[in-house]
């Protein structure tokens, strides 16, 4: 139930992406939202020798800047203030409560391989029972027991371990806690039982003492400390919102049906559906899919695969040459260029590291046997439409995991805003497309602020609030036969690739 008020509410949205972050104020009006940047700053990852690091201390001065900023601009007092974060990245505190070590990023090279290494203490299968992950080499999971293999001296002296959205809001108010939805992406957390999984971290040598006890979102944390709320002339609350920013994203889905597939658009695709339960079966552990906590008892059910990364990495390239397109222009030229018909496979190794992205596609097209695309246009058309065939193929791997036709897809996020590629997929996969809203994450995470602080009650009242708030724009799929064929030729250069035709 929506509790009404009087006079607009004002809560501002922590969003901390792995390029970017921004500060975003959420006024709510009783039944309705609206979203105001504050600012916005950049982050990336900071190479020291061999190493990528979280710029950790720049993203917390940023943030201080921006809520320093918040709230004596704001005529209507800020209530509240949340943060959310990109997954599986974490800190370690020491007994004094400071950073041991800079908290690596998830990008960085030194797990290559370590997976391997892991199944030779516990199974595949076992890791997965406890878990429900995904395994990706950049798991928490992974991380921690490489820091054990090659930094032991980290480890034995950590006394807390936090996710990077649990360690902002320690800076916020003082209050050490692991939020629900980010816990349960680290590959540390057992679907089961519901809690850490102490036993597999034992059997890995973890110290199971470094972690707190679990927190759901819309939990209110505490106040935030008064240095920050310098100005404001009321108490303000710190209030867990959904900090995996995929969760929160998921949470601002305007749906009102149960069988949809979500696309969750950005740097990375996270595309799945949602269950009452976690659903860990070998079907599930074969098609590699993942379980991971959401608000009021729901589970996120999805795949990680690589997204607008390698359009960003050509964009960048491009630039480095003298040629500065904003994303707008980028689609506009995919728009006007001739499909030479190649695509490419998003999920190959080739294309994980930055750099040489145009010649990577390139060479992976001659090796595979297809048209080279040679223009700018043809180059993000081809990115694109294989976007769009990856989606496919991970619709028809959710629909036979779970036994049941998905009938649309709701994409949001970044990626929305991309009109070709929602067309490129409503065609490919055969059902109808919904994009929007843009800022699902920010939405997200200040609905569950309003949780937290009483306002809305239940899942069905935060996406009646997105509804009410925001217009999606619709796709509806062109069934012409050119675009089976389409995908078909993406099957058949994946069956090249099983084959040993890719050598790059």
């Amino acid at each position: 139930m929506i509790k009404k008020e009087r006079k607009a509410l004002r809560s501002l949205a922590i969003d901390i992406g792995a390029e970017s972050g921004r500060i975003i104020q959420g006024s709510f009006f009783g039944d309705t939202i609206s979203l105001d940047e504050i600012c916005r700053f950049s982050n990336g990852p900071v190479r020291v020798g061999d190493h990528l690091y979280i710029d950790t201390l720049n993203i917390w001065n940023q943030v201080q800047n921006g809520i320093k900023k918040s709230i004596p601009s704001s005529k209507i007092p800020i209530r509240s203030v949340g943060v959310d974060t990109w997954g599986v990245d974490y800190a370690l505190l020491d007994k004094n409560n400071n950073l041991l070590a800079f908290p690596y990023h998830y990008r960085d090279r030194r797990t290559n391989g370590m997976l391997e290494k892991m199944f030779s203490v516990v199974s595949k299968e076992s890791i997965y029972q406890q878990t429900g992950n995904q395994f990706m080499q950049f798991n928490s999971l992974v991380q921690l027991y490489t820091t054990l293999l090659h930094e032991p001296h980290v480890l034995e002296n950590t006394k807390t371990f936090l996710m990077l959205p649990d360690l902002f809001h320690y800076w916020l108010c003082g209050e050490k806690v692991n939020e629900l939805c980010i816990a349960t992406t680290s590959q540390c957390y057992n679907q089961a039982a519901g809690y850490w999984a102490l036993h597999l971290l034992e059997k890995f040598q973890i110290p199971g003492g470094i972690f707190h006890p679990i927190s759901p979102p819309g939990r209110v944390l505490g106040s935030l400390l008064p240095w920050l709320a310098e100005g404001s002339k009321n108490a303000v609350s710190v209030v867990l919102p959904a900090s995996h920013d995929t969760a929160s994203a998921v949470t601002a889905i305007p749906a009102e049906q149960k069988d949809y597939l979500y696309i969750s658009s950005g740097t990375w695709s996270l595309i799945g559906t949602e269950l009452e339960k976690p659903l860990i079966t070998p079907e599930s552990l074969q098609k590699n899919l993942t379980n991971e906590g959401n608000p009021f008892g729901m589970t996120k059910f999805l795949k990680v695969v690589p997204g607008m990364w390698i359009l960003h990495q050509c964009k960048q390239e491009w630039k480095n040459k003298g040629t500065d397109y904003s994303y707008s222009d980028l689609t506009d030229l995919a728009s006007c260029a001739n499909d030479c018909g190649a695509v490419i496979d998003l999920t190959s190794q080739v294309f994980l590291d930055p750099g040489d992205m145009v010649f990577r596609i390139q060479e992976f097209c001659r090796q595979t046997g297809q048209p080279v695309p040679n223009t700018d246009g043809e180059i993000v058309y081809c990115i694109l439409k294989s976007l769009a065939c990856l989606y496919r193929s991970l619709l028809e791997d959710f629909e036979h995991v779970l036994n049941k036709k998905l009938k649309i897809i709701y994409i949001i996020g970044g990626g929305s805003k991309n009109a070709l590629l929602n067309q490129l997929t409503a065609n490919i996969t055969k059902i109808p497309v919904v994009a929007g809203p843009v800022e699902a994450t920010a939405t997200g995470n200040v609905l569950m602020q309003l949780v937290g602080l009483g306002y809305l009650s239940s899942l069905d009242d935060v996406r009646q609030v997105v509804r009410n708030s925001f217009r999606p724009r619709s796709f509806d799929p062109d069934f012409s036969s050119k675009w089976e064929n389409q995908y078909f030729s993406y099957k058949k250069v994946l069956a090249k690739i099983e084959n040993g035709y890719l050598r790059c």
